[in-house]
C-alpha cells in the first residue's frame, strides 16, 4: 500500500486542485490491477447514482455491457439517458428511477419504490457529487453540498440495509462503493463542533469544502465497513476509490469567465469518463476483491486512506453525530 504525506495545500483552491489533478496524472504509478478476466455481472443488479452524465453514465454503460441489470437513479436525463446507455451498451437490462440527493425527505420513499420495482441491489454504487459555486442550504437548513456529497449517501445507505447493521449476517448487499477523493486528506481535523450547521462560503472555499466532505464520506464507509463485518466474517464489502481528475461536468457552477477556459483544460488533462470509471468497475465486479472490506483505490492502484479517515473513534463520532442530525431533521 502507497501512503501520501504531501502537503496539505493541494486542494484549497480551485485553481489548486486542478494542477493537482493534472500532476497526479502524469506522475501516476504502473496499473497494479487490470480489467482483463472480470466474471461477467449477468444475474446482478447495480445501483448507480449520479447516472446521467460524467462518470456515472460512463459506468452504467460499462455495466450494462458486462451483463448487469443498471437502475440508474437520476434526477434528470430520464428516459433519454437510459435510452443511451442501452443503445450503446447493447443491453436491454437498463432501468432509470428518479433520485434527487438534495431533498432529505425524499430518500425513504425513493428507497422503497426501488426495492418494491427492482428488489435489493447486489452493489451500490455511491457515485453523485457537486462542487457548488457558494454555499447554499436546502429547506432542512443543511448546506447542500454537505447533503448531497456526505449526508444523503448516509441516510441511502441507512435505508438500503435497514436492520441490517444489527444483524449483519442478515446482509443481502454484497459490495457498497463510494466514489470519493484524493482531497480527503486535505483537512487538517474534523470541525465536530460544528457538524451540520450552515455556514455560507464562496467560490474560494468551495474545493476545500468539498474535500472536507469527502473525508466525512470516507470516515463513515470505514465506520460503515466496521459495523456490517464484525471480525472475521465479511458480510458486506465496503469499498472507495478516486477515478483522479474526469472530463466531466462537476465544475458546472464556477464563473461563467472561466468555463471556456476549464473546458479546455478539462479536455485536454483530465481523464475520459470511460477511463476513469475503471476502478469502479473493478471494486464492483473482480473476484479477488471478494471476502475484502475497507480498501480504497487511486486510479488503478491501492492505497491508504488519511489516516484520520480510518480511525475508529473518528467513524464513531461521526455516525452518531449523523444519527443525531438525522432524528433531529425527519
Amino acid at each position: 500500500m502507497n501512503k501520501d504525506h504531501s502537503g496539505k495545500e493541494k486542494y484549497k483552491s480551485p485553481v489548486a486542485a486542478t494542477l493537482t489533478g493534472i500532476s497526479d496524472l502524469f506522475r501516476r504509478s504502473k496499473d497494479q490491477v487490470s480489467l482483463d478476466g472480470l466474471p461477467s455481472l449477468d444475474g446482478k443488479k447495480v445501483l448507480v447514482t449520479g447516472a446521467s452524465s460524467g462518470l456515472g453514465l460512463a459506468t452504467s454503460m460499462e455495466l450494462a455491457r458486462r451483463g448487469a441489470h443498471v437502475i440508474m437513479a437520476v434526477r434528470s436525463g430520464i428516459p433519454g439517458k437510459g435510452e443511451l446507455v442501452k443503445r450503446k451498451s447493447g443491453s436491454d437490462k437498463v432501468d432509470m428511477i428518479p433520485l434527487d440527493l438534495s431533498g432529505i425527505s425524499s430518500l425513504p420513499s425513493f428507497v422503497a419504490e426501488l426495492k418494491e420495482r427492482f428488489g435489493t441491489p447486489d452493489v451500490i454504487i455511491c457515485n453523485a457529487a457537486m462542487v457548488a459555486k457558494q454555499g447554499r442550504p436546502v429547506k432542512e437548513g443543511l448546506d447542500e453540498m454537505f447533503v448531497v456529497n456526505y449526508f444523503a449517501k448516509f441516510l441511502l445507505v441507512k435505508e438500503l440495509i435497514k436492520g441490517d447493521i444489527s444483524s449483519p449476517t442478515n446482509t443481502q448487499i454484497p459490495r457498497i462503493i463510494f466514489v470519493a477523493s484524493e482531497s480527503h486528506r486535505n483537512p487538517d481535523h474534523f470541525e465536530w463542533d460544528r457538524f451540520g450547521l450552515f455556514e455560507p462560503y464562496g467560490i474560494k472555499e468551495s474545493v476545500a469544502m468539498y474535500g472536507y466532505y469527502k473525508l466525512l464520506l470516507l470516515t463513515m464507509a470505514n465506520e460503515l465497513s466496521r459495523r456490517l463485518n464484525p471480525e472475521p466474517e465479511v458480510h458486506c464489502s465496503v469499498f472507495a476509490l478516486c477515478p483522479g481528475p474526469v472530463n466531466s461536468n462537476i465544475a458546472r457552477e464556477a464563473p461563467r469567465i472561466f468555463q471556456p477556459l476549464l473546458k479546455l483544460v478539462f479536455a485536454i488533462f483530465f481523464r475520459s469518463p470511460k477511463k476513469a470509471c475503471r476502478p469502479v468497475i473493478y471494486l464492483a465486479a473482480s473476484k479477488d476483491m471478494e471476502g475484502l472490506s475497507g480498501q480504497y483505490m487511486f486510479l488503478m492502484q491501492h492505497k491508504d486512506m488519511d489516516e484520520k479517515a480510518v480511525d475508529p473513534e473518528n467513524g464513531r463520532r461521526l455516525w452518531e453525530l449523523s444519527e443525531k442530525l438525522l432524528e433531529r431533521i425527519i
